[in-house]
C-alpha cells in the first residue's frame, strides 16, 4: 500500500471500524467454539448443536439490515455504539444469571446477532472516506475484523476448560468494554455521508438484478467463511474424535487463513479485478471442500483442506467488496446491509445444514459437496455477467478501479 493510500482517508477511523469490527465477530461466533461443551453439558443433539451455532448468523443477517437502516439515519458511529451496548449487556447477562436450557442459548444468539450486524456499521464507516481506486483496501482492512474469528477459535475453548464455559462470557466482556472507548474517540463519520435513504430506496435496490448477483456471491463466500467458522469445532470432534481445545485451534486455523486474505483479497483485486479474482477463488474453495466431502481420514489432511478452502472463501469476501462500491457508490449503506443480510443467511444454511444432515446421515458428506456445487454455480454466475459489467458500470470510462 502507497502512501497515497494512507492520505486519501482517516486512518483512525480506519482502525477504529477495524477493531469495532474485530471485537465484534468475536462475540458473534462465540458459540461455535463453545459448541462442543454447551451440547455435552445442555445435552444437545447435532442438529440441536448445528442451530444453537446458526442462530446468531441468523439474527446478525437479519439486524444488518436495520443497523444499516439506523447508519444510514443517523450515522454509522451512533449505530455502532448502540449495537455495542446491547452486546455488552447480553453477555452480562449470560454471565450472570447463566445459560440452563437450550431455549436460553438460542435467545443468546439472537441478542448476539447485534454484534453479526456489525458488518453494516464498519464498512460503511470506513468506505466513505475513500474513492473509488482504494476501496478494495478500505474494505478489506476493515472487513479483516472477521479475524475476531480466531480470538474466539483460540481462547473460548480453553477459558471455558479454566474457568467454565459461561464465565466466558464475562471474560469477553473486558475487550468490548475497551473497544467501546476506543471506538467512542477515535472514529469519525466522513464529511461527505450520502443523503438517507427512505425504506423505498431498499425496495429499489432489491429491484436491480445486479443487486441479487452480488447477494448469491456473498452468500458463497462470506455464509461459508462464517458458516464453516461455526461448525468446524463440532465437525472434528464429530469426525476425528478431537477434545474441544484441540479442535479449537484447528479451527483457529481455518479462520485466520481466511481472515487474513479478506484485505489480501481485495488488494488483489484492486490490481487484477475483482472479477477474475472472485473467479480464482470460487475454484479454488470449491475444489478444496469437494475434497473434504470424500470423508479422509486423516483429520490433518481435511485441516489443510479446510485452509485452502478459507483462504478462498476469504479472499473471495474481500473481491466482492471491491466490486460493491464500484456499483453502488451512492448507495454503498443499503448495499452492503442487504449483502451482508444475504451472506449471514448463507452462513445460517450452511451451519444448520450441517448439523441436520450429520443427525439425518450420520456424516457430513452429502453437506459439504452441496456447499462445493454452491461455489461452481457462482462462479457460472458470475462469468456470465463479466462482459456486461466491465462494458457498463465497470467501464474505464465510468470508474477508475479495475472490475
Amino acid at each position: 500500500m502507497n502512501k497515497s493510500f494512507w492520505n486519501a482517508g482517516h486512518t483512525p477511523t480506519l482502525f477504529a471500524a477495524f477493531l469495532y469490527f474485530d471485537l465484534s465477530f468475536m462475540v458473534w461466533y462465540i458459540l461455535g467454539p463453545l459448541a462442543v461443551q454447551i451440547a455435552t453439558d445442555l445435552e444437545l443433539t447435532a442438529q440441536q448443536r448445528g442451530l444453537m451455532v446458526a442462530t446468531p448468523i441468523l439474527a446478525g443477517a437479519v439486524l444488518r439490515f436495520f443497523m444499516g437502516l439506523l447508519a444510514d439515519r443517523l450515522s454509522p458511529k451512533t449505530a455502532g455504539l448502540m449495537g455495542q451496548v446491547v452486546v455488552i449487556s447480553a453477555l452480562f447477562c449470560a454471565w450472570q444469571i447463566g445459560i440452563g436450557s437450550y431455549e436460553q442459548a438460542l435467545l443468546l444468539g439472537l441478542f448476539l446477532g447485534f454484534a453479526g450486524a456489525a458488518f453494516a456499521v464498519a464498512l460503511p464507516l470506513a468506505s466513505q472516506w475513500y474513492p473509488p481506486q482504494h476501496q478494495g483496501k478500505a474494505m478489506g482492512i476493515a472487513g479483516a475484523g472477521n479475524s475476531g474469528t480466531v480470538l474466539a477459535a483460540v481462547f473460548a475453548p480453553s477459558l471455558a476448560a479454566l474457568f467454565g464455559w459461561q464465565n466466558v462470557f464475562g471474560w469477553a466482556l473486558i475487550p468490548l468494554l475497551i473497544t467501546l472507548v476506543i471506538f467512542a474517540l477515535l472514529a469519525k463519520n466522513a464529511p461527505e455521508r450520502p443523503k438517507p435513504k427512505a425504506l423505498a430506496d431498499y425496495l429499489k435496490a432489491l429491484g436491480d438484478r445486479d443487486s441479487w448477483w452480488f447477494m448469491l456471491f456473498y452468500s458463497v463466500t462470506f455464509g461459508g467463511f462464517i458458516g464453516l467458522a461455526s461448525a468446524l469445532p463440532g465437525y472434528f470432534n464429530d469426525q476425528y474424535g478431537l477434545n474441544p481445545v484441540t479442535a479449537g485451534y484447528y479451527t483457529a486455523a481455518c479462520v485466520c487463513a481466511g481472515s487474513l486474505m479478506r484485505p489480501l483479497g481485495g488488494a488483489l483485486a484492486d490490481r487484477i479485478g475483482g472479477i477474475r479474482a472472485l473467479l480464482v477463488m470460487y475454484t479454488i474453495a470449491s475444489l478444496s471442500i469437494a475434497a473434504v466431502g470424500f470423508n479422509l481420514s486423516s483429520s490433518t489432511a481435511a485441516l489443510a483442506l479446510f485452509v485452502t478452502a478459507m483462504l478462498g472463501l476469504g479472499a473471495g469476501n474481500g473481491a466482492v467488496f471491491q466490486l460493491v462500491p464500484q456499483r453502488f457508490r451512492r448507495e454503498i449503506g443499503v448495499m452492503t446491509g442487504l449483502i451482508g443480510m444475504a451472506g449471514g443467511i448463507g452462513g445460517f444454511l450452511l451451519a444448520a445444514g450441517l448439523g441436520a444432515i450429520k443427525q439425518q446421515t450420520g456424516d457430513y458428506q452429502l453437506a459439504l459437496w452441496f456447499f462445493a456445487s454452491l461455489g461452481v454455480l457462482a462462479w457460472f454466475g458470475l462469468y456470465g455477467v463479466k462482459r456486461r459489467w466491465r462494458t457498463t458500470w465497470g467501464s474505464a470510462a465510468v470508474t477508475a478501479a479495475r472490475v
